[in-house]
């Protein structure tokens, strides 16, 4: 289904290109979105604040998986040694550790890819509003942000960048 969707928007985009001949130039620009949400400075400051937000967490998960690590160590080394009832009881605690271990994991990811999420589709809103801006001020027919090649003379990532290091901050 997708590789559908890509032929198709190939073709649409064939057809678009050979209307210059029909109907005069033909504007075209490219954004490389994914230089946007690198390198613009809203999405760097983004990318701290979310490393900041989150890294408590993935200290604790650090700690955690050490701590694992440590007990299945003791286990293996010493647990021919232990008595039966307490060889059992420190692989239950491991076993318990070990779950906990994992859900905290997943809910760290969900809650990371949430924030992200969130973030980023600001920085999206104020990326596509400067693409309209310039799309509509230097009367731009077309603009991708999906090409299989897109030369340089039609690459505007840059004055993107420019305009949403100059709007400030995320919001």
């Amino acid at each position: 289904m997708k590789k559908l969707a890509h032929w198709l928007i190939v073709g649409c985009s064939l057809v678009v290109m050979s209307a210059p001949v029909l109907a005069g130039e033909l504007k075209v620009g490219w954004i490389n979105i994914e230089r946007i949400f690198r390198e613009a400075t809203p999405a760097q400051q983004a990318t701290k604040q979310l490393e900041k937000e989150f890294d408590k967490r993935q200290v604790d998960l650090q700690k955690m998986g050490k701590q694992i690590q440590e007990q299945q160590s003791d286990l293996d080394k010493n647990g021919m040694t232990m008595s039966e009832s307490e060889r059992s009881r420190r692989e239950r605690d491991l076993a318990n550790l070990s779950r906990d271990f994992q859900r905290m994991q997943r809910e760290f990811r969900e809650d990371l890819n949430t924030r992200r999420n969130e973030e980023f589709a600001s920085i999206q809103e104020r990326a596509n509003k400067a693409i309209r801006e310039i799309a509509e001020s230097e009367k731009y027919d077309l603009i991708l942000t999906d090409a299989i090649y897109a030369g340089p003379r039609i690459d505007i990532t840059d004055r993107i960048l420019k305009i949403l290091d100059e709007s400030g901050p995320a919001k």
